[in-house]
């Protein structure tokens, strides 16, 4: 019997906004413990995701912290998996765009985050191998 998304995504959501310095997004995301925030507008609006290594690869470049925000870092293109696909499913999302978390939304809203440890942990609590 296949898994799905809703067996292993966390519902620990971490919702910032666009104007979110990375250092803020950082510190959000470390007190969470979580790799990813989702990005949203005032209105709910231009959902995005900015994501550990989005902050990592700004630090590596030089960008001051207190000055970059989120808008500058989410990457907007986003692949969203519903709590029905299977993990093979997002497993296959996550390998052909190079992405480690995919937002899972149900009747467009976030309702989870499920990223490629979150798949691993579930393969290794079955017994498979990965």
């Amino acid at each position: 019997m296949p898994m799905h998304v809703k067996d292993a995504m966390s519902t620990v959501i971490l919702t910032i906004g666009p104007a979110h310095t990375l250092r803020q997004a950082a510190q959000l995301m470390a007190a969470r413990r979580v790799g990813a925030a989702v990005v949203l507008d005032s209105d709910n609006s231009g959902i995005g995701i900015l994501t550990e290594r989005d902050i990592l690869n700004s630090l590596g470049a030089g960008e001051n912290p207190d000055r970059e925000t989120a808008q500058s870092h989410t990457t907007p293109d986003v692949v969203f998996a519903t709590p029905d696909w299977t993990l093979d499913d997002a497993a296959e999302a996550m390998a052909r765009g190079g992405f480690r978390h995919l937002i899972v939304l149900d009747g467009g809203e976030p309702v989870g985050v499920v990223s490629v440890r979150d798949l691993l942990r579930v393969q290794v609590a079955c017994g498979i191998r990965p």
